[in-house]
Protein backbone atom coordinates (compact mmCIF):
# COMPACT_ATOMS: atom_id res chain seq x y z
CA UNK A 1 0.00 0.00 0.00
CA UNK A 2 1.76 3.18 -1.53
CA UNK A 3 1.81 6.24 1.43
CA UNK A 4 0.42 9.01 0.92
CA UNK A 5 2.12 12.43 0.36
CA UNK A 6 1.81 15.32 2.62
CA UNK A 7 2.59 18.95 2.02
CA UNK A 8 5.95 18.53 4.77
CA UNK A 9 7.09 15.36 2.64
CA UNK A 10 6.90 16.97 -0.36
CA UNK A 11 9.19 20.30 1.01
CA UNK A 12 11.35 17.64 1.98
CA UNK A 13 11.59 16.19 -1.35
CA UNK A 14 11.64 19.46 -3.39
CA UNK A 15 14.36 20.29 -0.71
CA UNK A 16 16.40 17.17 -1.25
CA UNK A 17 16.46 17.46 -5.26
CA UNK A 18 17.42 20.84 -4.64
CA UNK A 19 20.64 20.03 -2.69
CA UNK A 20 21.20 17.18 -5.36
CA UNK A 21 21.59 19.19 -7.60
CA UNK A 22 24.06 21.71 -6.61
CA UNK A 23 25.95 18.56 -5.06
CA UNK A 24 26.37 17.57 -8.94
CA UNK A 25 26.63 21.60 -10.46
CA UNK A 26 29.43 21.58 -7.72
CA UNK A 27 31.11 18.27 -8.52
CA UNK A 28 31.12 19.70 -12.10
CA UNK A 29 32.90 22.43 -11.35
CA UNK A 30 35.43 20.97 -9.28
CA UNK A 31 36.04 18.62 -12.15
CA UNK A 32 36.73 21.47 -14.57
CA UNK A 33 39.17 23.11 -11.91
CA UNK A 34 41.18 20.03 -11.39
CA UNK A 35 40.90 19.73 -15.09
CA UNK A 36 42.63 23.37 -15.68
CA UNK A 37 45.33 22.93 -13.07
CA UNK A 38 46.34 20.12 -14.80
CA UNK A 39 46.28 21.02 -18.35
CA UNK A 40 46.64 24.82 -17.63
CA UNK A 41 49.11 24.38 -20.90
CA UNK A 42 46.14 23.98 -23.05
CA UNK A 43 43.51 26.02 -21.41
CA UNK A 44 44.88 29.24 -20.69
CA UNK A 45 45.90 29.61 -24.60
CA UNK A 46 42.27 29.06 -25.02
CA UNK A 47 40.90 31.30 -22.90
CA UNK A 48 43.51 33.91 -24.11
CA UNK A 49 42.17 33.23 -27.60
CA UNK A 50 38.46 33.85 -26.53
CA UNK A 51 39.39 37.28 -24.44
CA UNK A 52 41.31 38.90 -27.84
CA UNK A 53 38.03 37.38 -29.95
CA UNK A 54 35.84 39.42 -27.33
CA UNK A 55 38.03 42.56 -27.83
CA UNK A 56 37.70 42.44 -31.74
CA UNK A 57 33.84 41.70 -31.10
CA UNK A 58 33.29 44.90 -29.30
CA UNK A 59 35.59 47.40 -30.77
CA UNK A 60 33.86 50.76 -31.77
CA UNK A 61 32.93 50.85 -34.52
CA UNK A 62 31.34 46.83 -34.57
CA UNK A 63 29.29 48.15 -31.26
CA UNK A 64 25.05 46.90 -32.09
CA UNK A 65 22.12 49.39 -30.78
CA UNK A 66 19.20 48.69 -30.49
CA UNK A 67 16.91 51.55 -32.36
CA UNK A 68 13.15 52.07 -31.66
CA UNK A 69 10.37 54.80 -32.71
CA UNK A 70 6.57 54.16 -31.81
CA UNK A 71 4.65 54.56 -34.99
CA UNK A 72 1.04 55.49 -35.50
CA UNK A 73 -1.23 54.36 -37.37
CA UNK A 74 -3.92 56.47 -39.19
CA UNK A 75 -6.51 54.20 -40.22
CA UNK A 76 -4.80 50.60 -40.96
CA UNK A 77 -5.43 48.05 -38.53
CA UNK A 78 -2.31 46.51 -36.55
CA UNK A 79 -3.06 43.50 -39.10
CA UNK A 80 -2.82 45.08 -41.79
CA UNK A 81 0.78 46.99 -40.89
CA UNK A 82 2.31 43.58 -39.80
CA UNK A 83 1.28 42.12 -43.02
CA UNK A 84 3.28 45.07 -44.75
CA UNK A 85 5.78 44.78 -42.34
CA UNK A 86 6.79 41.01 -43.06
CA UNK A 87 9.22 41.34 -45.29
CA UNK A 88 11.48 42.97 -42.82
CA UNK A 89 11.28 40.21 -40.51
CA UNK A 90 11.98 37.84 -43.26
CA UNK A 91 14.07 39.84 -45.89
CA UNK A 92 11.95 38.84 -49.07
CA UNK A 93 8.87 39.91 -51.10
CA UNK A 94 10.64 43.52 -51.07
CA UNK A 95 9.99 43.85 -54.72
CA UNK A 96 12.00 46.80 -56.20
CA UNK A 97 11.73 48.88 -52.70
CA UNK A 98 14.57 51.01 -52.02
CA UNK A 99 14.73 50.14 -48.34
CA UNK A 100 15.84 46.48 -49.62
CA UNK A 101 19.09 47.09 -49.56
CA UNK A 102 19.37 47.78 -45.86
CA UNK A 103 17.79 44.49 -45.04
CA UNK A 104 19.13 42.46 -47.70
CA UNK A 105 22.59 43.88 -47.08
CA UNK A 106 22.32 43.56 -42.96
CA UNK A 107 22.55 46.99 -42.28
CA UNK A 108 19.60 46.73 -40.46
CA UNK A 109 18.20 43.30 -38.79
CA UNK A 110 16.23 41.79 -36.02
CA UNK A 111 13.37 43.86 -36.80
CA UNK A 112 10.72 43.49 -34.31
CA UNK A 113 7.37 45.03 -33.43
CA UNK A 114 5.79 45.63 -30.19
CA UNK A 115 2.37 46.71 -28.69
CA UNK A 116 2.07 49.86 -26.85
CA UNK A 117 0.20 49.83 -23.92
CA UNK A 118 -2.72 52.12 -22.49
CA UNK A 119 -3.21 51.52 -18.70
CA UNK A 120 -4.98 54.03 -17.80
CA UNK A 121 -7.88 54.00 -20.68
CA UNK A 122 -7.36 57.70 -21.79
CA UNK A 123 -6.10 56.74 -25.18
CA UNK A 124 -2.81 57.66 -24.37
CA UNK A 125 0.54 55.65 -24.67
CA UNK A 126 1.97 54.61 -21.13
CA UNK A 127 4.51 52.09 -21.92
CA UNK A 128 5.74 49.52 -24.66
CA UNK A 129 5.40 46.13 -24.11
CA UNK A 130 9.07 44.92 -25.07
CA UNK A 131 8.27 41.52 -22.90
CA UNK A 132 5.09 40.87 -24.95
CA UNK A 133 3.58 39.87 -21.16
CA UNK A 134 0.32 41.40 -21.96
CA UNK A 135 -3.01 39.83 -23.77
CA UNK A 136 -5.54 41.48 -25.99
CA UNK A 137 -8.11 40.54 -23.68
CA UNK A 138 -6.68 42.56 -20.71
CA UNK A 139 -8.90 45.19 -19.69
CA UNK A 140 -6.34 47.34 -17.55
CA UNK A 141 -3.27 46.85 -19.65
CA UNK A 142 -5.52 47.68 -22.71
CA UNK A 143 -3.62 47.33 -26.60
CA UNK A 144 -3.34 50.56 -28.51
CA UNK A 145 -4.92 49.61 -31.87
CA UNK A 146 -3.20 52.56 -33.56
CA UNK A 147 0.27 52.45 -32.26
CA UNK A 148 3.32 49.42 -32.59
CA UNK A 149 6.34 50.12 -31.06
CA UNK A 150 9.22 49.40 -34.56
CA UNK A 151 12.92 47.76 -33.19
CA UNK A 152 16.03 47.27 -35.26
CA UNK A 153 19.61 46.90 -34.58
CA UNK A 154 22.30 48.49 -36.26
CA UNK A 155 26.19 48.55 -35.93
CA UNK A 156 27.72 51.80 -34.94
CA UNK A 157 29.47 52.58 -38.09
CA UNK A 158 25.79 52.42 -39.93
CA UNK A 159 24.17 54.98 -37.95
CA UNK A 160 24.48 57.82 -40.31
CA UNK A 161 22.47 55.98 -42.46
CA UNK A 162 19.45 55.76 -39.72
CA UNK A 163 17.64 59.40 -41.32
CA UNK A 164 18.14 57.42 -44.56
CA UNK A 165 16.79 54.36 -43.45
CA UNK A 166 13.72 55.48 -41.85
CA UNK A 167 12.57 57.86 -44.95
CA UNK A 168 12.30 54.53 -47.42
CA UNK A 169 10.90 52.15 -44.26
CA UNK A 170 8.09 54.65 -43.98
CA UNK A 171 8.08 55.38 -48.44
CA UNK A 172 7.47 51.86 -48.39
CA UNK A 173 4.93 50.95 -45.14
CA UNK A 174 2.47 53.79 -47.03
CA UNK A 175 2.44 52.55 -50.67
CA UNK A 176 0.39 49.55 -49.68
CA UNK A 177 -3.06 50.15 -51.05
CA UNK A 178 -5.28 48.80 -48.37
CA UNK A 179 -3.38 51.03 -45.80
CA UNK A 180 -4.26 53.82 -48.61
CA UNK A 181 -7.79 53.22 -48.69
CA UNK A 182 -7.83 52.74 -44.56
CA UNK A 183 -6.00 56.14 -44.40
CA UNK A 184 -8.56 57.72 -46.98
CA UNK A 185 -11.75 56.62 -44.86
CA UNK A 186 -9.65 57.79 -41.62
CA UNK A 187 -9.20 61.20 -42.45
CA UNK A 188 -12.77 62.64 -43.14
CA UNK A 189 -13.48 61.75 -39.66
CA UNK A 190 -10.49 62.88 -37.96
CA UNK A 191 -11.85 66.43 -39.32
CA UNK A 192 -15.29 65.73 -38.29
CA UNK A 193 -13.62 64.65 -34.32
CA UNK A 194 -11.87 67.92 -34.61
CA UNK A 195 -14.42 70.82 -35.54
CA UNK A 196 -16.80 68.73 -32.65
CA UNK A 197 -14.51 69.10 -30.09
CA UNK A 198 -13.80 73.20 -31.28
CA UNK A 199 -17.69 73.59 -31.63
CA UNK A 200 -17.75 72.23 -28.06
CA UNK A 201 -15.00 74.32 -26.22
CA UNK A 202 -16.60 77.32 -27.79
CA UNK A 203 -19.82 76.75 -26.57
CA UNK A 204 -18.43 76.40 -22.90
CA UNK A 205 -17.03 79.43 -23.86
CA UNK A 206 -20.40 81.20 -24.50
CA UNK A 207 -22.11 79.41 -21.31
CA UNK A 208 -19.55 80.44 -19.35
CA UNK A 209 -19.35 84.16 -20.64
CA UNK A 210 -22.77 84.51 -20.02
CA UNK A 211 -23.26 83.55 -16.49
CA UNK A 212 -20.44 85.26 -15.28
CA UNK A 213 -20.60 88.63 -17.46
CA UNK A 214 -24.01 89.07 -18.70
CA UNK A 215 -26.37 88.00 -15.96
CA UNK A 216 -28.65 89.75 -13.58
CA UNK A 217 -29.71 87.78 -10.90
CA UNK A 218 -31.91 89.49 -8.48
CA UNK A 219 -29.67 88.84 -5.56
CA UNK A 220 -26.37 88.60 -4.87
CA UNK A 221 -23.52 85.90 -4.53
CA UNK A 222 -24.44 83.88 -0.92
CA UNK A 223 -22.36 81.28 -1.12
CA UNK A 224 -19.65 78.79 -3.71
CA UNK A 225 -20.26 74.45 -2.80
CA UNK A 226 -20.09 71.38 -4.84
CA UNK A 227 -18.64 73.63 -7.84
CA UNK A 228 -21.63 75.39 -8.46
CA UNK A 229 -22.48 79.32 -7.71
CA UNK A 230 -25.83 79.52 -4.99
CA UNK A 231 -26.65 83.25 -6.23
CA UNK A 232 -30.45 84.26 -4.75
CA UNK A 233 -32.66 81.37 -5.65
CA UNK A 234 -30.67 80.48 -8.39
CA UNK A 235 -27.41 77.97 -9.13
CA UNK A 236 -24.94 78.72 -11.80
CA UNK A 237 -22.71 75.64 -12.56
CA UNK A 238 -18.95 76.64 -12.58
CA UNK A 239 -17.20 75.73 -16.01
CA UNK A 240 -13.46 76.10 -15.45
CA UNK A 241 -13.53 71.82 -14.40
CA UNK A 242 -15.48 70.58 -17.69
CA UNK A 243 -13.21 73.63 -19.86
CA UNK A 244 -10.33 72.10 -18.91
CA UNK A 245 -11.47 68.59 -19.81
CA UNK A 246 -12.45 69.30 -23.33
CA UNK A 247 -9.40 71.98 -23.82
CA UNK A 248 -6.95 68.89 -23.04
CA UNK A 249 -9.45 66.18 -25.67
CA UNK A 250 -9.21 68.86 -28.24
CA UNK A 251 -5.60 69.39 -28.05
CA UNK A 252 -5.17 65.65 -28.07
CA UNK A 253 -7.57 65.81 -31.22
CA UNK A 254 -5.76 68.45 -32.74
CA UNK A 255 -2.46 66.99 -32.54
CA UNK A 256 -3.32 63.56 -33.84
CA UNK A 257 -4.72 65.55 -36.95
CA UNK A 258 -1.37 67.57 -37.06
CA UNK A 259 0.27 64.03 -37.16
CA UNK A 260 -1.96 61.90 -39.59
CA UNK A 261 -0.21 62.91 -42.85
CA UNK A 262 0.34 59.71 -44.14
CA UNK A 263 -1.24 56.23 -43.15
CA UNK A 264 1.39 55.48 -41.10
CA UNK A 265 3.97 57.77 -39.21
CA UNK A 266 6.63 57.85 -35.77
CA UNK A 267 5.47 60.27 -33.52
CA UNK A 268 9.42 60.06 -32.71
CA UNK A 269 12.04 59.68 -35.08
CA UNK A 270 13.92 56.65 -34.86
CA UNK A 271 16.13 56.33 -31.42
CA UNK A 272 19.14 55.07 -31.13
CA UNK A 273 19.59 53.42 -27.20
CA UNK A 274 22.19 54.57 -25.49
CA UNK A 275 23.75 50.96 -24.26
CA UNK A 276 25.14 48.54 -27.07
CA UNK A 277 23.67 44.84 -27.56
CA UNK A 278 27.11 43.64 -27.37
CA UNK A 279 28.51 46.03 -24.60
CA UNK A 280 32.23 44.66 -23.86
CA UNK A 281 31.78 44.09 -20.42
CA UNK A 282 28.91 41.63 -20.84
CA UNK A 283 30.75 39.99 -23.70
CA UNK A 284 34.03 39.89 -21.77
CA UNK A 285 32.18 37.57 -19.30
CA UNK A 286 30.74 35.25 -21.63
CA UNK A 287 33.48 34.93 -23.94
CA UNK A 288 35.82 34.17 -20.85
CA UNK A 289 33.30 31.47 -19.72
CA UNK A 290 32.95 30.02 -23.05
CA UNK A 291 36.74 30.20 -24.02
CA UNK A 292 37.38 28.36 -20.31
CA UNK A 293 34.92 25.82 -20.88
CA UNK A 294 36.00 25.17 -24.35
CA UNK A 295 39.43 24.48 -22.87
CA UNK A 296 38.23 21.89 -20.88
CA UNK A 297 36.82 20.32 -23.23
CA UNK A 298 39.92 20.11 -25.43
CA UNK A 299 42.17 19.02 -22.04
CA UNK A 300 39.74 16.43 -21.19
CA UNK A 301 39.80 14.78 -25.39
CA UNK A 302 43.87 14.90 -25.15
CA UNK A 303 43.95 13.52 -21.74
CA UNK A 304 41.82 10.48 -22.73
CA UNK A 305 42.95 10.37 -26.23
CA UNK A 306 43.96 7.30 -25.67
CA UNK A 307 41.22 5.83 -24.15
CA UNK A 308 38.86 7.79 -27.17
CA UNK A 309 41.16 6.11 -30.24
CA UNK A 310 40.90 2.63 -28.26
CA UNK A 311 37.21 3.26 -28.23
CA UNK A 312 36.88 4.47 -32.14
CA UNK A 313 38.48 1.23 -32.79
CA UNK A 314 36.23 -1.61 -31.24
Amino acid sequence: MEKEMNFWDLCRACGQAVKNGCRTVCGWLATLVRLTYRMWWIVLPVLILAIAAAFYYTRQDNLTFKVRAVALLNGPSIEQFEQRFAPFRSGQNFGEAEVAEYVLDFVARDFRTYRVIDVYADSLPDYIDLKCKTLPTDTINVQMHDRLCVEFRMKSRDLHRLADLERKMLSYLNADQAMQTAYAAYKPDLERQVRFNHEQLEKLDSLTSQYYFHSTPGASLTAISNGMILSGDRRVYIFLKPIYEQQARTERVDQRAALATAPVVLENHFAVQPAPVNGRRRCLVLFALFGWFAGCVLAALIEQRKRLIAWLKQ
